[in-house]
């Protein structure tokens, strides 16, 4: 952004009135405040914001208003998708804006937009509440929430977005709201789901629940045992409780981890994590059948959420690509396809080849908000993470082939979170296409002139 004229007072205006720090192009610390999870994003935007409070937001976006320049928000997390930065934009960066307050008697909790998971369930956790997270502590707590939120606790407590209580919004006027299910009822509907398309999430309202206890079994399988495992697991989820949850893994064996023995190491590994919401002895009884398969290694113990919530955190600055598939079941000719396809996952790196369950109170949440997914079985999430750009396309080529051995049984929706730039359809795919004219009058109303665009886009109608 040329530091002259109109654009130069206006930037020195804003490093003036900013409580937080103000990078643009030419500033010592501009690239390291551009750098964001994803390493595959290179971006460029013209002014950088990194704010501090609701009123640093509101003097940003009017900042950006009079030069009309978009706007990008960077939450705390991991913008898979680059949605958190913008060439030539203005970025709101909240990452400073991260106090939770947690208002046990109420059983809810007030969430900075620039809070991750671990801000969140650290808080949460001496009360013996939570709500649900991300399914690692890095995930940002405000594009989790806002594009549905699916974690290891949805089975039990409904989509993140299914406790969201209230949300504090600077919109693209510069104006600040609060929406909840009384106030601006139909901006608070299409959060469920449309993200950061109609403004600036300073703080959310999520409802808690109890907690008082959490629990695992983490076991390592060959990947010949694979098919058992995952009939197995279906069996479980299919015919037990609410509380229990988790995922099939394919990954490679990583070499700092002491659950990990040396012949796995750097191996193609068949994963399972049962996650239960009660305690140990009841999570060992379902996990027996899991348990008779020969396996590898264990882990199956009691465990603080919070901490549960760190086991698969995945580094920073790899280059990423991932999507999903939404399912109607996983019969048995699903589960031979799936297990097949992990003989092709890129080995070694930190790619993983998951199957998610749904059911539970995610089926039986709130109908009516645009979330696509929410009658599907079972998701399948091919998890594509790599350090060497020269494995682009072979990483990508897999993620894309998971996708298409999945389509006999996909219900043709997605979870946006999940995916990147796939284009238009998978936008409606992830929103529903009955809820894209109501979300577009919404947007209307609240971003004519489509400032927030760096997202899963709902163009103004």
């Amino acid at each position: 952004m040329a530091a002259s004229g109109k654009a130069g007072a206006a930037l020195a205006a804003l490093r003036e009135d900013l409580s937080g720090d103000v990078f643009a192009p030419d500033d010592p610390g501009y690239d390291e405040a551009r750098t964001v999870f994803n390493a595959m994003i290179d971006r460029r935007p013209a002014v950088i914001a990194q704010c501090e409070s609701e009123t640093d937001v509101v003097t940003a976006v009017r900042f950006a208003r009079e030069l009309d320049l978009p706007v990008a928000v960077r939450g705390g997390g991991h913008s898979v998708a680059g949605s958190a930065l913008g060439d030539g934009a203005l970025v709101v960066d909240l990452r400073r804006m991260h106090e939770v307050t947690v208002h046990p008697a109420a059983k809810a909790v007030r969430v900075g937009g620039g809070s991750v998971m671990s801000h969140l369930d650290r808080a949460c956790q001496p009360y013996g509440l939570a709500t649900t997270g991300g399914r690692a502590s890095t995930t940002g707590v405000g594009g989790f929430v806002l594009g549905g939120g699916s974690g290891w606790l949805d089975r039990t407590f409904g989509l993140a977005m299914d406790n969201l209580l209230g949300a504090d919004l600077v919109t693209a006027d510069g104006e600040c709201l609060t929406a909840t299910a009384e106030e601006h009822p139909d901006l608070f509907w299409a959060l469920h789901g449309g993200g950061g398309n109609f403004g600036v999430a300073t703080s959310l309202t999520l409802r808690l629940h109890d907690l008082p206890a959490m629990s695992i079994a983490f076991l390592l399988y060959l990947p010949e045992h694979g098919p058992e495992v995952v009939r197995t697991y279906r069996e479980l989820i299919e015919n037990g409780p609410d509380e229990a949850g988790g995922g099939v893994l394919y990954l490679t064996g990583p070499p700092d981890d002491e659950l990990v023995p040396p012949h796995l190491v750097g191996q193609l590994v068949c994963g399972l994590l049962l996650t239960y919401a009660g305690p140990e002895e009841r999570m060992r009884k379902l996990a027996e059948p899991l348990l008779a398969i020969p396996h590898e290694a264990e882990l199956v113990t009691g465990i603080p959420y919070a901490d549960l919530q760190c086991m698969l955190d995945d580094p920073p600055g790899m280059r990423n690509y991932w999507s999903a598939e939404y399912l109607t079941g996983v019969p048995d000719a699903f589960v031979d396809v799936f297990c097949t396809r992990a003989g092709s996952m890129p080995v070694p790196t930190g790619t993983q080849h998951i199957l998610f369950p749904q059911g539970g109170a995610i089926a039986s949440g709130p109908a009516g908000y645009p979330v696509p997914y929410r009658d599907a079985a079972w998701v399948v999430h091919p998890f594509g993470i790599w350090a060497d750009p020269a494995d682009d396309e072979r990483c990508r080529s897999w993620v894309r082939d998971v996708r298409a051995d999945s389509r006999p049984w996909s219900t043709g929706a997605t979870y946006l979170n999940f995916t990147g730039d796939e284009g238009r359809d998978r936008v409606v795919a992830g929103l529903g296409a009955d809820n894209m004219r109501r979300l577009g009058e919404v947007k209307r109303e609240y971003d004519p002139d489509n400032v927030f665009r760096f997202n899963h886009n709902i163009r103004p109608l």
